[in-house]
């Protein structure tokens, strides 16, 4: 039988076709399932909830809602008048604990040179005693016991001082607490006088501004949420059959999908564990196993982290977190292959 040209040109044609759809085929589904990429981005950044530290009545709210701010601009006010009087009664307080330190210093002074004189006169008595008892043959016996009863009298006399002079430095020493304690009260009365002031802890963005003028602000109670600016970086959720080309380190193609803007980036950290939802620990702490099996496994996503070149962000591209993006991983090993190769 002999065989026309023309069909073994088309049987050849289909040939080559079908041998060139399997192996791009077969590229696609090797990409699709080990290169190292994801569509599955996500842009997030670091929340700080800014809440007063001290409670009253907000008198003035300067920012504005999705407004950039600096670092240290107010974002609002809480009354400061009661601060205020309470920062000149703790004044007023370490005044007076001034006053009653030196008051109980100059007291010190006074009993210590009281005993002083006393001691003196302890120290006469004891040498006239003395010397009336060298001179017994002299000096008649009521004479000398008239001077031993008055060294007696003159030593417990200088020991009273002594113990007066102790209860002094005692009261002289809670004199100087008092002063160091009604300073570390001013000194509280100064920071919450100064923290009436709510500011901005980093330079950032105002979102959710919940505050407004006349509203009551309590300690502790977020009242907005400010978005770091240098914070921004990506939650990559790639698939487990594509972590084994992956590393810390590895350079980051980011694509946005607002707009398309393409971003740079490097990998600083993949996630040690995700939760299990097949097999969620019972209420014994037993590990709950489900009794029925998929035959089809998807591959789980597990989260890695990425730092955002600041740099390589466009003037005027908005970064949002939340925002979704593309991201394909440039191994460092493929590009250390790449430079090796001769130009």
């Amino acid at each position: 039988m002999k065989i026309q040209p023309q069909a073994l040109l088309r049987f050849s044609i289909t040939a080559v076709v079908v041998i060139v759809a399997l192996v791009l085929g077969h590229a696609l589904w090797r990409h699709y399932m080990y290169s190292p990429w994801t569509r599955d981005g996500r842009i997030r950044a670091e929340v700080i909830r800014i809440a007063p530290d001290i409670s009253g009545l907000v008198t003035r709210v300067p920012a504005l809602d999705n407004q950039e701010v600096k670092k240290g601009d107010v974002l609002f006010e809480i009354d400061p008048e009661r601060f205020r009087i309470a920062l000149q009664q703790a004044e007023a307080n370490l005044a007076a604990a001034k006053a009653s330190a030196k008051a109980a210093g100059a007291n010190v002074d006074a009993v210590l040179a009281s005993a002083n004189a006393r001691r003196a006169e302890y120290d006469m008595r004891q040498d006239q005693a003395k010397r009336r008892q060298e001179l017994a043959d002299v000096v008649p016996k009521e004479e000398r016991t008239d001077a031993k009863s008055s060294a007696d009298t003159a030593l417990a006399i200088w020991q009273q001082a002594q113990a007066s002079g102790h209860q002094a430095g005692a009261a002289r020493e809670q004199a100087e607490a008092a002063v160091v304690q009604a300073q570390v009260a001013v000194d509280r009365a100064k920071l919450d006088l100064e923290r009436t002031e709510v500011r901005a802890p980093v330079d950032g963005y105002v979102t959710n501004l919940d505050v407004r003028v006349g509203d009551y602000a309590a300690t502790g109670s977020p009242r907005l949420a400010l978005i770091d600016r240098h914070s921004y970086y990506i939650y990559g959720y790639f698939e487990e059959t594509k972590l084994p080309h992956l590393r810390v380190g590895d350079p980051v193609q980011i694509r946005l999908m607002s707009g398309g803007t393409e971003l740079k980036g490097r990998i600083t950290g993949v996630a040690r564990g995700i939760t299990d939802r097949d097999n969620p620990t019972g209420r014994d702490l037993l590990a709950d196993v489900n009794p029925t099996f998929n035959w089809v496994r998807l591959a789980q996503r597990v989260p890695v982290r990425i730092q955002i070149d600041e740099d390589s962000v466009p003037k005027g591209v908005i970064l949002a977190a939340g925002m979704t993006a593309s991201i394909d991983v440039q191994p460092r090993r493929v590009l250390d292959k790449e430079r090796e190769q001769p130009q």
